[in-house]
């Protein structure tokens, strides 16, 4: 994809745009994990089934994930300024609806459509950059910024979080969106130029609806699986996705002009750039989701007080930016995102190994999260551009974005899934309760906690029961975090001159 021609903007005016767009990406990252804070709380007020649950916190990704491809191209088509104005105002007026949602099914249907309008900003962000910047160096650094946007958002949304459910009801998460958003649309107004691709080729819609079949399926089925066990449903879900992707992938072979250029997978350094990144993210996300519920259900924590104890890896992915250019220059950048990437795996050990100790143990496991994570989520944006050729950069901008967001969801939808399953298999449900009561014990911690007395054995053994699916789904998530280090140790090249 081309970028239309347009003048080179002054350095302050660059750099005043790129805040813009910062801003929007930490917006959407914050978004994607402020809810977890709010789960118990608003299961209080709107009384969700542990699926409902799941659909709330990853209805959101599975939109944007599902789209970014359609939205792309049709930035692409229709100025990519235009379509991330629009998509700020979209997103604005849908986070009210959010947050005065009165059931979970409007609850699901909003964030449904932030999902819709949060797609709309995600690609065109990369692209006005790669406009804005047309030095290599400047560029560099721009997208490393982007990156850490990003992740400080994922770091940044409990803490966030924690200081709104402290002071107000749950929907104040949401409303948090709508000032922000005021500010990306008048500042990108004035501040960011419109490009577009002038020779965008025929919209393929046949492309678009195999993108949205490929993913959609697959990930109901994770969820299917931890709700009602692996059925008929489950194998349909999967062969049903896994046969969109394989005719979405042969189908972009086929076009001379495609929506994804699929090829760039044939490159080791790129297909394991994007790997790192999706599994960097699936850890964070996995982690922040069930972490700030354990915090607040098994714990007793406040939610602001869960947001304070989640600090560490805050500080620790922001502080990463520090670190960035001496791990570059001594490791190079593929051993610099494995190293990070076992830092985190590490950690996620050690929060499976601390959960029933003091908060100190907690707190040091956080650490080396939020610096790896943070290291490697910032170096892989970065070397998956330049894994690629200059002339495919509107496919790799689609790519990132893509990945970015897939690890959004797989995080929620397989880790929250787990812990979920982990929860139901062990609970111990006490004798005398109702067939509903015994249902309600077995979907949640959050639900059982209101049917059982909060001090009495039979919640004692749900907490515990919670914590046991905490402590497995660690695990998993530290092997898979090791498996990407590897991957990125043998696949990213390091040339050690290289700074991001």
């Amino acid at each position: 994809m081309l970028l239309s021609p347009t003048p080179v903007a002054p350095p302050r005016r660059r750099w005043a745009a790129l805040a813009v767009l910062a801003a929007a990406v930490l917006l959407l990252a914050i978004d994607n994990t402020v809810l977890a804070l709010a789960v118990p709380a608003l299961t209080a007020d709107l009384a969700p089934t542990g699926e409902q649950i799941l659909w709330i916190g990853d209805v959101y990704s599975l939109a944007l994930a599902g789209l970014l491809v359609l939205m792309g191209n049709l930035a692409d088509r229709f100025g990519r300024r235009r379509i991330l104005l629009l998509g700020a105002t979209a997103f604005g007026a849908v986070s009210l609806l959010a947050a005065f949602a009165a059931s979970p099914e409007q609850l699901i249907a909003a964030r449904l459509l932030l999902g819709v309008a949060g797609a709309t900003l995600m690609p065109s962000t990369l692209s006005l950059i790669r406009n804005l910047f047309p030095d290599d160096t400047e560029r560099a650094r721009a997208i490393a910024i982007w990156s850490t946007a990003f992740g400080a958002g994922s770091a940044i949304g409990p803490l966030a979080g924690g200081f709104l459910l402290e002071h107000f009801w749950w929907g104040s998460v949401f409303l948090i969106n709508v000032p922000v958003m005021i500010g990306v649309l008048i500042s990108g107004w004035l501040l960011l130029p419109e490009s577009r691709d002038p020779e965008p080729g025929r919209f393929d819609v046949l492309s678009a609806a195999l993108s949205m079949a490929a993913i959609v399926p697959l990930v109901f089925a994770i969820k299917h699986v931890a709700g009602h066990g692996a059925d008929a449903v489950t194998i349909g879900c999967v062969l049903a996705g896994v046969t969109a992707g394989v005719l979405f992938v042969r189908r972009q072979r086929r076009l001379d002009q495609p929506m994804l250029d699929v090829e760039l997978f044939r490159s080791p350094a790129f297909s394991g750039a994007v790997a790192a990144n999706v599994i960097a993210i699936f850890a964070l996300t996995g982690l922040l989701f069930f972490f700030s519920q354990y915090l607040q259900l098994a714990r007793g924590h406040s939610p602001l007080r869960a947001g304070l104890a989640e600090l560490p890896a805050t500080i620790a992915s922001i502080a990463v930016v520090a670190l960035i250019g001496v791990a570059v220059t001594r490791l190079g950048r593929g051993r610099a995102i494995a190293l990070g990437l076992a830092t985190a795996a590490g950690g996620l050990a050690l929060v499976a190994a601390a959960a029933h100790g003091p908060y100190l143990w907690l707190g040091l496991a956080l650490v080396p999260i939020g610096l790896g994570i943070g290291l490697a989520m910032t170096l892989t944006g970065d070397a998956i551009v330049s894994a690629a050729p200059p002339r495919k950069a509107g496919s790799v901008s689609a790519i990132t974005e893509a990945a970015n967001e897939l690890g959004v969801v797989l995080g929620i939808a397989v880790l929250g899934s787990l812990v979920s399953f982990v929860y139901r298999s062990t609970v111990t449900i006490p004798s005398g309760l109702s067939a509903e009561d015994t249902a309600t014990v077995r979907d949640s911690l959050g639900p059982a906690l209101q049917v059982l007395r909060p001090q009495s054995p039979a919640a004692d053994g749900a907490r515990d029961a919670f914590i046991a699916g905490m402590q497995v789904t660690s695990v998993v998530a530290a092997v898979l975090t090791f498996a990407a280090a590897l991957l990125a140790w043998r696949l990213i090249p390091s040339p050690r001159a290289t700074r991001p």
